[in-house]
């Protein structure tokens, strides 16, 4: 079952909502999604996501500021895998990802700058639901994303009853 939303028609309707630059790929197998926000900021290290995908996430969308960094993926098919089976919703990556032929499979949306092959080292850094901006757009824990092949918003409150 397809949300009854897309991008464009949220615009129309709420012209106060932010739209992030469009510089996102998608690499999930679901395209449209959204939920409450989750941040993390971390560079080149994913233990922060690995732990947050290891959590409930129903009905929520983890944003990662990775500083735009491609040189290491900070999701992989085992963690959207993860991801999956807690019930995220997607994640928006800051950065860059890999076993792109695995996630395009799954219902996962995710989307990202780039597909590397380098895996993270794993050193436990990254800050947890603090605001993070990239994109144009400032990501604040709590607040609603939207995504769909149009691009992505971002909202203070639930847009849609679907959400």
């Amino acid at each position: 079952m397809h949300p009854s939303w897309t991008t464009p028609d949220l615009c129309d309707a709420h012209p106060e909502v932010q739209v992030v630059e469009p510089r996102f790929v998608d690499f999930g197998g679901a395209t449209m999604f959204c939920g409450r926000i989750v941040t993390v900021r971390c560079f080149e290290d994913n233990s922060r996501v690995r732990e947050l995908v290891a959590a409930e996430g129903t009905g929520r969308v983890l944003v990662v500021d990775g500083a735009g960094s491609v040189r290491r993926a900070l999701l992989g098919d085992m963690l959207a895998e993860q991801a999956v089976a807690n019930g995220w919703a997607g994640l928006l990556i800051h950065g860059a990802v890999r076993d792109v032929q695995v996630l395009c499979n799954l219902p996962l949306g995710v989307k990202a700058l780039a597909a590397a092959p380098m895996k993270t080292e794993k050193r436990g850094l990254g800050e947890v639901d603090v605001p993070v901006r990239f994109a144009g757009v400032e990501f604040t824990p709590g607040h609603w994303l939207y995504a769909d092949a149009n691009g992505v918003i971002v909202a203070s409150q639930a847009l849609t009853d679907t959400a």
